[in-house]
């Protein structure tokens, strides 16, 4: 069977397959192609992605359907690139919208616009060919890397930016016809859609491996804001489309919030989603039972979840009708008795926590606010209810970390395994404990994003401390990411326009990406500074950002002050948006 052949039934498996929890459109005199920068499993395990493509399809005149990049046993025919549902080709479409949550997709973005017949570059491209926008996590911390390929980025939350996207696209096109000059077209939604960034207003110059200015030729103002959703109990965000092949195809996905009250210093998450904004504990119950009518696992989704007002009560509703409460993460301090003993009653049997990092002088220094206690006492809490796997995520690489910072990973997950194996636990011991560990990435918008990645010979010598000092731990499974792919990112989390070219070349090498690195290291990257400058510098506290044109209602002067409590090892409370106002977030 050929490529195509494969690809063809595949899409009228994957059709077949779903099950769609809204009315969708099947034809309207605006068509949008909502995209992901990857594989159709991926894409459709993200609920962001999935809340999306209801949102665009529920819109006046427009018709939504999705495209994702080719299975590697699939192939695209001459056509180009088609949607899944009705088999359009992308590049006859009005729209095209790519959903983009991490930074390493960022490398997808050339290959699918080549897939689709377009040009990578807006430059290049005209009024005959669609409209490119692009969305999601990733652009709201730094779209710059992929700003010479995209019209236009919306930086901000669906619900709240979309509606005034369209209005304004539409207007534009209601005004100058189908067939409007681009220019036009993106100065419209400029001026009148806050959240809107066009690159193509904004140019930068450098001075060596430093952002000098950025020039601004558009209307309204340089500063793009960040848009945000401030009551969500207005949305009830949930799995939209089932399916079996995606990722987290086993259950229903509910988003309980966004944001943390907790700051940790190295989480863009915790920091681009501020203030933290959670639903109501009746909304969540609604859909929790909703949910446990399609699928018997219910994924909790926020950035904690055991703080969550109510989640003790949504586990045990979960386990009454023979379910089960997955949550993302739980800190560790915030495992009540009564949590665990739902969770375990639905049946879970794994747990992840999120300790980063082994000393209590590191928690301090990332301001975990979390105690080894809070951590020991947490897992013998899940063990004595029966929770047989527990997952630890930990990091090295962070600013001020010593060798005696490394150990003492170790040394908590040696105690992990002696708590567990006592007292009341002993009776329902936990099978295994995974430690997956990750080095430092400087993320946009963190108190530390002036600071370097670590070199990736320290790293792989920590990891290999790391091994050695729990080789003799019983049941221990170590998931050490890579140097390299933190490498990677780094580049692509702190980049400016000139990285674009590294995309490119990665695209002409079929994806090859660390041997671009490695040629790029060796013989320069026309008109790009040496990678080292993106990954292992540390920036100035004035040197301009190539994200600061981003409002993200932070003040910059916050961020530093962290750094410097950071450095000191002090922490910082927990947000109270009721009456702290320090950060400006609210």
């Amino acid at each position: 069977m050929s490529q195509l052949a494969i690809s063809e039934g595949r899409a009228r498996a994957r059709r077949a397959a779903e099950r769609f929890r809204f009315t969708k459109k099947v034809d309207a005199p605006l068509r949008v192609c909502l995209a992901y920068a990857n594989r159709y499993p991926i894409a459709m395990g993200n609920l962001g992605f999935q809340v999306v493509y209801e949102m665009f399809d529920r819109a006046d005149d427009v018709v939504c359907e999705r495209a994702f990049l080719p299975d590697e046993d699939e192939s695209v025919g001459a056509g180009g690139l088609r949607t899944l549902e009705s088999g359009w080709r992308v590049s006859d479409c009005d729209l095209l919208a790519l959903s983009i949550s991490f930074e390493t997709d960022y490398l997808n973005v050339p290959r699918l616009l080549a897939l689709a017949g377009l040009p990578a570059r807006r430059a290049e491209r005209d009024a005959s060919h669609p409209l490119v926008v692009a969305g999601g996590p990733a652009i709201f911390l730094n779209p710059e890397p992929i700003a010479d390929f995209i019209d236009c980025f919306l930086i901000g939350e669906g619900e709240e930016l979309l509606p005034d996207f369209l209005a304004a696209w539409r207007a534009a096109q209601r005004v100058s016809g189908s067939a409007a000059p681009r220019p036009e077209v993106l100065s419209a939604i400029a001026g009148q859609v806050r959240g809107a960034y066009v690159p193509a207003h904004f140019t930068p110059t450098y001075d060596g491996e430093v952002l000098a200015d950025l020039q601004y030729d558009g209307p309204a103002t340089a500063r793009v804001e960040r848009r945000l959703v401030w009551d969500l109990n207005r949305f009830s965000t949930t799995t939209r489309v089932l399916s079996d092949e995606a990722v987290f195809g086993d259950m229903v996905m509910v988003e309980a919030s966004r944001g943390c009250q907790w700051g940790c210093r190295f989480c863009a998450a915790g920091y681009m989603y501020r203030p933290i904004r959670t639903r109501d504990a009746d909304q969540l119950a609604d859909a929790v039972t909703s949910g446990l009518d399609e699928r018997r696992t219910i994924g909790l989704v926020g950035a904690e979840m055991a703080s969550v007002p109510g989640v003790d009560r949504l586990a045990e509703l979960a386990a009454s009708r023979d379910g089960r409460l997955s949550p993302s993460s739980l800190k560790a301090d915030c495992v009540t008795p009564r949590l665990a003993a739902a969770l375990a009653a639905g049946g879970a049997r794994s747990v992840t926590v999120a300790p980063e990092a082994g000393s209590e002088r590191m928690r301090r220094v990332i301001n975990k606010n979390l105690s080894e206690a809070d951590i020991l006492r947490a897992a013998e809490l899940m063990a004595g209810e029966g929770v047989q796997q527990l997952k630890c995520y930990f990091m090295v690489g962070l600013p001020t970390e010593t060798e005696a910072d490394v150990l003492a990973i170790a040394a908590l997950t040696e105690r992990l395994r002696a708590r567990l194996a006592d007292g009341e636990a002993a009776r329902r011991r936990v099978g295994s404990v995974t430690i997956s560990l990750n080095a430092f990435v400087p993320k946009p918008w963190t108190p530390f994003q002036w600071d370097p990645m670590e070199s990736i010979a320290s790293l792989r010598g920590k990891a290999q401390t790391l091994r050695k000092a729990t080789r003799r731990i019983p049941n221990l499974t170590l998931d050490i990411e890579s140097p390299r792919e933190a490498y990677l990112q780094t580049i692509l989390s702190r980049g400016d326009r000139r990285v674009a070219r590294f995309i490119e070349a990665v695209h002409a090498a079929d994806g090859d990406w660390w041997r671009v690195i490695r040629a790029w290291q060796r013989d320069g990257l026309d008109g790009a500074p040496h990678p080292d400058a993106y990954v292992h510098r540390t920036y100035g506290e004035h040197e301009r950002l190539p994200w600061d044109f981003i409002d993200h209602r932070i003040a910059r002067s916050y961020l530093w002050v962290e750094r410097r409590k950071a450095f000191a090892a002090r922490q910082t409370a927990p947000c109270d948006t009721s009456t702290c106002r320090s950060c400006a977030a609210c």
